[in-house]
């Protein structure tokens, strides 16, 4: 395990968008240096205490950056690979890491070995690089051969990752990025889809490279430890909790949330060992403040996030509360943004999780710490974070209405924000957790 994951606060940017690049790439315009755009971010992630940085899909692609053309090179639209060197060295002077997303699973028609399989068919030396060739029929698309794609999107060629030539070239091409970029680790795209094989090669590739280097899957659904154990990959998106952060709120039913962390990480938890990533949005799901109902649930929900056992991560933008809803193209999701013009929509809120990410920082029971739930409601959830020494209890409210709760504790507990202190008298200990709001309380 990178033990510098269990300290990572990350911030999930998409570059093609919030550097405003077109969304088309013709192949031929000569590179814009939008990427450096970037670097006006370092102080202020730096001041929110963002400490990791997984950047959306980077290298030359045909448009939304997951239908990859060439693995070797920056996309035009955002610049040069000495660009792309020089916003990471500025990002790691800042003491950030970065994850980069790898689209393994499939390449666009455009992609060399694609290109070379339509013009030479049956006699192509790289027939065998893509998955489901089959010449005695066409594709959707009228070629003279069909293949396997991406869920239906036949501009979306799935790779044949059993190949070992096929591994090899991806394989070089990540000790490429490590080499030049000097990545920390990578993303990869549509991990429930990759053959186990592949990533377990990929793995072992990337620790002699680095032995630090972390990989985290885009997992959806399944039992993530398929894809999260000593011999795959290391971490997955955890989208169970993902849906409970949201529709706990939408719903007033805390009772969904406290399931799922019940399941995951409590006594017979089944990722107990593992540290998932949690996320509240992304660059594929209509953001948070679109979602909520009541927008000042943002507060309780960014409690969670941040004190919940895993790895936390803000999408870019999110924790100004901007809205945005899932469309055709998934424009919406993905704006140009400019840091100096921001406003924020929910007051307070990105202060809230600058204060959440600095308590986090601070507790090493609420990084790496077992959980125990001590009590849950439809509208308060209360729970035990505790690591060696120390012990944690965060309290979170959904109601509009000041909560005064009893809870079972034997210790003495001090708010982590206000210092106030908390008495147990027979092993009972009496608090009132703020509307839409959270507590954190750590024992003396």
């Amino acid at each position: 395990m990178c033990e510098w994951i269990k300290d990572a606060s990350f911030y999930h940017i998409y570059p093609l968008g919030l550097c405003g690049a077109p969304f088309k790439n013709d192949l031929t315009t000569p590179p814009v240096q939008r990427i450096s755009q970037l670097k006006r971010w370092t102080p202020y992630l730096q001041e929110m205490g963002i400490n990791a940085v997984y950047f959306g899909p980077l290298f030359e692609s045909e448009s939304h950056g997951y239908d990859t053309v060439n693995y070797h090179f920056l996309d035009r639209r955002l610049g040069t690979n000495d660009n792309l060197i020089e916003v990471i060295r500025f990002f790691h002077d800042y003491g950030i890491k970065i994850i980069l997303d790898a689209v393994f699973n499939h390449t666009s028609r455009n992609f060399f070995a694609f290109k070379d399989l339509l013009q030479y068919g049956a006699q192509s030396q790289y027939k065998d690089w893509y998955s489901g060739i089959d010449f005695t029929r066409r594709s959707p698309l009228n070629d003279p051969f069909s293949y396997n794609c991406w869920n239906g999107h036949y501009t979306l060629v799935k790779l044949n990752l059993q190949n070992k030539t096929v591994q090899n070239y991806l394989f070089d091409c990540v000790k490429q990025w490590i080499s030049d970029f000097e990545i920390d680790g990578l993303r990869l795209d549509t991990a429930d889809c990759l053959d186990f094989n592949f990533m377990s090669g990929l793995r072992d590739v990337c620790k002699k490279a680095n032995p630090d280097f972390w990989i985290m899957g885009e997992v959806i659904h399944g039992d993530y430890s398929r894809w999260a154990n000593d011999n795959t990959i290391h971490s997955t998106t955890n989208y169970e909790g993902y849906k409970g952060l949201y529709s706990s709120h939408n719903d007033l039913n805390y009772f969904e949330i406290a399931y799922s962390l019940n399941r995951q990480y409590g006594t017979y938890g089944i990722y107990k060992n593992l540290f998932l990533y949690n996320f509240a949005d992304n660059h594929d799901v209509t953001r948070v403040a679109s979602i909520l109902k009541e927008k000042k649930h943002l507060f309780p929900l960014y409690t969670l996030l941040y004190t919940i056992p895993g790895i936390p991560s803000i999408y870019y933008g999110s924790e100004f509360g901007i809205e945005g809803v899932k469309n055709h193209d998934d424009s919406s999701l993905r704006p140009s943004l400019n840091l100096y013009e921001l406003k924020e929509t929910m007051p307070g809120l990105r202060q809230w999780i600058c204060t959440l990410i600095a308590l986090r920082k601070s507790s090493s029971a609420l990084k790496s710490g077992t959980y125990r739930q001590l009590y849950v409601n439809h509208k308060q959830f209360v729970f035990e974070r505790e690591h060696e020494k120390e012990k944690v209890v965060v309290a979170v409210n959904s109601d509009s209405s000041d909560s005064p709760l009893i809870i079972s504790c034997q210790d003495t507990l001090v708010d982590m924000i206000t210092g106030k202190t908390y008495n147990s008298i027979n092993g009972k200990l009496q608090i009132i957790i703020p509307p839409f709001s959270g507590m954190m309380l750590r024992k003396r």
